[in-house]
């Protein structure tokens, strides 16, 4: 059940995290309502997600690190950002620290 939770932290957090390029400076109501929704309930969900005692590292490590991967992609994919060599390289070490906070045994 944490680790459903977390996932749910993670896309409410990277919904909010696109929506937050998509108001324009928190400008566009609409979009920042989805920006404060999208975070209070990631947040919430993390700290549920730590109240069925995941470690705290862990669940942060993959709370964050799959996040910024997951924006890297979709500003390559759909906001015309670049997605050069280095960048593929970055999201590579963070995926590979995940696992390795994993296999340490944090869960």
């Amino acid at each position: 059940m944490a680790w459903l939770l977390l996932a749910l932290a993670i896309a409410s957090e990277v919904l909010a995290t696109s929506a937050l390029k998509l108001s324009n400076g928190l400008t566009h109501l609409g979009w920042s309502i989805v920006v404060a929704a999208g975070y209070l309930t990631s947040f919430a969900l993390l700290a549920r997600v730590l109240k069925l005692h995941l470690d705290m590292g862990t669940a942060y490590a993959v709370w964050s690190g799959a996040g910024t991967a997951a924006i890297a992609l979709i500003g390559a994919a759909f906001m015309g950002e670049t997605l050069t060599a280095l960048k593929i390289g970055g999201i590579l070490l963070i995926i590979a620290g995940v696992v390795v906070l994993n296999l340490a045994g944090g869960h």
